[in-house]
């Protein structure tokens, strides 16, 4: 009679260790990353120094040792019940001025870069 006790008594123990999740539990929405923003792509200017770059956007998520003159600013929100979404921002360098901005976040019409010299493309160019 006590090994069936015990052994009922573990499986529960065991079962509320379950990844098994309540109904109606409120999760929270979880940032990763660096956020990007329209109004922060609208401040950037063709010929920024490095220190400017990162006073408007952030320190860069990636700095890649091998590719020193770009830096790589990624977002990703994760909301219940919603497709995530993901921001990406590529800064490319010659020596200390910003040359060049690839994004999926467009600028706006009174943004300081024209939409011809940031190009908007969901995917990183290589280089």
């Amino acid at each position: 009679m006590f090994l069936r006790i015990a052994t009922a008594s573990l499986v529960i123990l065991l079962g509320a260790c379950s990844s098994l999740e309540f109904p109606g539990v409120y999760r929270l929405p979880i940032d990763q990353g660096n956020i990007i923003t329209q109004e922060m792509v609208d401040q950037l200017e063709i010929g920024m120094s490095r220190s400017q770059v990162e006073y408007v956007m952030g320190t860069p998520l990636i700095r890649d040792s091998f590719s020193p003159d770009r830096w790589d600013y990624v977002y990703t929100l994760n909301k219940e019940g919603k497709p995530a979404e993901r921001h990406q921002l590529s800064a490319y360098f010659q020596g200390d001025k910003l040359v060049r901005i690839v994004t999926d976040v467009k600028p706006s019409a009174e943004g300081k870069i024209s939409s011809s010299s940031a190009e908007a493309d969901a995917q990183p160019a290589s280089e």
